[in-house]
């Protein structure tokens, strides 16, 4: 299986009378999006899967990616990565999977996967981490495909 995370691009700072889920991106986060987004379309199968949380920062994101997506209410800024894991069924899902979401889920999911401390992973805004699951002498391992930064594609 292969889990493909990306973290919103980015958002300005919450105003009066909006809450932290109605921040939109700002125009270098849209830039951000557009980069990755890019790059996404180029690599990223046709079957994949595309979930994205509710709030309008993440949905702005994929949006620039041009393809179908759903959004999940579990992918939202009060989610877990136990419940991403649980929606994305890693590992014994077939299908490519693309989850545009937060921090620090999308950080913890990493670091529990790679077997790091939940606190030692952090993502940066509008970048990708790909993720493969695979058997290496009947064991499963996780294996970092890429990692990429919408500032340096």
């Amino acid at each position: 299986m292969d889990l493909i995370l990306w973290r919103h691009a980015e958002a300005h700072e919450a105003k009066d009378g909006c809450t932290d889920m109605d921040r939109d991106l700002t125009s270098r986060g849209q830039k951000q999006a557009a980069r990755m987004a890019a790059w996404l379309d180029r690599h990223l199968p046709d079957s994949s899967r595309i979930l994205a949380s509710p709030s309008s920062r993440t949905e702005q994101t994929v949006l620039a990616l041009g393809r179908k997506y759903k959004l999940r209410s579990e992918l939202g800024t009060d989610g877990s990565a136990a419940q991403v894991l649980e929606l994305v069924q890693w590992p014994q899902s077939k299908a490519s999977v693309l989850v545009v979401g937060h921090q620090p889920v999308l950080g913890q999911i990493v670091a529990q996967l790679i077997g790091l401390k939940e606190s030692e992973c952090s993502i940066k805004k509008g970048a990708v981490w790909w993720l493969r699951t695979r058997l290496r002498n009947d064991q499963p391992e996780t294996v970092i495909v890429t990692v990429q930064n919408p500032d340096s594609i």
